[in-house]
């Protein structure tokens, strides 16, 4: 495990090792008092009477001791978390660099949830490895060693003895750890289910309320926290029996010693001051071992943190490269794009093209492969087959920041940060000047609601944007795309969450980001879009159609279809026979 942390420990690898140094020479220091004790001990049982100084001085000498391993062992500790929070830190780092490579819709699957335990449970469990585990057991361990070690050198059948107790505690030890292996992964998959349906619960608690479905969804949520209760709980219940009697059985290393120890004098196979000695020792043998025996339990859970880890990093990144973009121009063509979910294929061989300065439009029903097309334009995820370019350059020949630099995409979910509404839409460029960003913001139409703030566009989003409502959140997107004028620009539903009154307002917002540019356009809602210079009618992830408004309404069955329904939902009213 620690060769796996190693490369994320750099520099600090020192402190580590520091740590190391540090704790052994202060669990030295409260060794060397049994010693003193021996020394004590020794002359009264030779019947020699010592002066009292000299008990004084070893007294101080113990007294001495003490402070110099609390001193040393806390400074012990400081090292080792000064390594082990800068590692932390660089796990994380190196975790979010190797997200950000991958594929978004990868990142959904593993759920809030699972990420959220990543970042913070696993990487957090990791501390107790790097700052206790590795230089505390280390230490405490190699002074056990050490101390047995002199227990050979007093007297070699004395100190056999003393490891009597040893056969018994690492059995239970085995029986311990074999008992736990099988059911950790059952308990770490119990853990992730349960953090996910937790925060899946708390996100959703507005939408079970308003449609009543609380019994249903809490079932769920209780359900999965019992599985995981139960799982804690099976598991400690065939751990801790044996975790009791190793912990009791190990540290006494006296339990044979002493008493078969006593017939040895008795007998004249040993002498009582090498008995005092050997006894001595093993009283300094118990806290250090108690120590870092606390810590073998953590092991496994630990590696299986660690591995987990490491699947999260390894997973297979976007294709992309680190070139700029160098496309000749800003047309944008999908060559026999194949896609699929995990095994079932949503796009069947589709071919568009986007001409430089034109608006196309994307129509059909719901799971025709519309928004999935458009995100495979912004890289959400790698093709099957086919290849998308962008001004005759392969978009995975191009670098991630290079593809975002050129492409706005707005979707009809837009995240907000809970950060001022200023540096929301400064998200768009961070280089823009504030008179820039309040321009973009009054061509987003966003003037209209930032003077009903009691700070303006100094006003704090809210988590996720809340103190906003959909269409205010979908304004602050638009001047987002307005500050950062890429050339290409993709609307999933733009629109979605716009009222009737305010549409005139976000159709003219819409028309001065695309002014120029290269659009790309998702809607359903067809009165939007008829002046589009094309418009591409898709159906069970194909394009059956494509043309212009009055050509398709001419002859596209589909288009027909869907038409009819648009103006029935635009023309569609809540008692329209009730005078109000």
């Amino acid at each position: 495990m620690f060769k796996k942390i190693k490369p994320y420990m750099g520099e600090y690898i020192k402190y580590t090792y520091m740590a190391l140094g540090v704790m052994f020479a202060g669990l030295i220091a409260s060794v060397i008092p049994f010693f003193i004790v021996y020394q004590i001990i020794n002359p009264l049982l030779d019947g020699i009477i010592l002066p009292a100084s000299y008990y004084v001085i070893h007294v101080a000498t113990i007294l001495i001791c003490e402070i110099a391993y609390t001193i040393l062992y806390v400074r012990g500790l400081k090292f080792s978390h000064i390594s082990a929070y800068n590692t932390l830190k660089n796990i994380r780092i190196s975790l979010q660099k190797k997200l950000e490579r991958q594929p978004l819709g990868t990142i959904q699957d593993m759920g809030n949830g699972k990420i959220k335990k990543l970042f913070t449970d696993d990487i957090e469990q990791i501390e107790i490895l790097l700052a206790h585990a590795i230089p505390e057991g280390i230490a405490n361990l190699s002074i056990a060693l050490i101390a047995v070690i002199c227990m050979f050198f007093a007297d070699w059948k004395l100190a056999l003895l003393s490891l009597g107790s040893l056969p018994l505690g690492l059995l239970a030890m085995g029986m311990m750890f074999k008992a736990g292996m099988k059911r950790m992964n059952a308990y770490y998959a119990a853990s992730a289910k349960m953090n996910a349906t937790i925060i899946e619960y708390v996100n959703g608690m507005e939408v079970v309320k308003v449609f009543g479905r609380d019994g249903e969804s809490y079932q769920r949520y209780e359900t999965d926290v019992k599985n995981y209760r139960d799982f804690t709980l099976a598991w400690y219940k065939v751990c801790w029996p044996w975790m009791a009697i190793y912990s009791a059985i190990l540290p006494c290393v006296a339990l044979v010693m002493l008493p078969v120890g006593t017939l040895f004098v008795i007998n004249g196979i040993s002498t009582l001051a090498d008995l005092v000695l050997v006894f001595c020792l093993s009283l300094s043998i118990g806290t250090p071992l108690l120590k870092a025996l606390a810590f073998a339990g953590k092991f496994p859970q630990l590696g299986y943190k660690i591995d987990e880890l490491e699947k999260a990093m390894d997973s297979t990144p976007l294709k992309s490269d680190e070139h700029a973009f160098t496309g000749i121009s800003h047309d944008v063509q999908f060559e026999d794009i194949h896609f699929a979910y995990k095994d079932q294929e949503v796009l069947h061989g589709v071919s568009l093209e986007l001409k430089e300065g034109t608006l196309t439009a994307l129509v059909g029903e719901s799971g025709s492969g519309k928004s999935t097309l458009a995100k495979l334009l912004v890289h959400y995820y790698d093709l099957n087959g086919g290849r998308i370019t962008l001004g005759g350059q392969d978009i995975t020949d191009m670098s991630i920041e290079a593809l975002n630099d050129n492409i706005s995409y707005v979707s009809q979910e837009q995240f907000l940060f809970n950060t001022t509404l200023y540096d929301n839409i400064l998200i768009g460029n961070p280089d823009a000047n504030r008179e820039q960003v309040l321009a973009a913001a009054e061509k987003a139409q966003c003037n209209e609601f930032l003077k009903r703030l009691p700070d303006g566009i100094e006003t704090m989003a809210g988590d996720g944007g809340k103190q906003l409502s959909g269409g205010e959140r979908q304004r602050i997107s638009l001047a987002r795309a307005i500050l950062k004028n890429a050339p290409v620009i993709v609307l999933d539903e733009a629109t979605a969450f716009i009222d009737p009154e305010n549409e005139e307002k976000m159709n003219a917002a819409i028309a001065e980001i695309i002014r120029g540019k290269t659009v790309l356009v998702i809607a359903h809602r067809l009165q939007t879009i008829v002046n589009a210079d094309k418009i591409c009618v898709m159906k069970d992830g194909e394009i059956i159609s494509a043309d212009t408004h009055e050509n398709l309404l001419k002859e596209c069955k589909e288009y027909q279809k869907l038409w009819s329904s648009s103006e029935a939902r635009a023309s569609w009213r809540i008692g329209n026979e009730v005078e109000v």
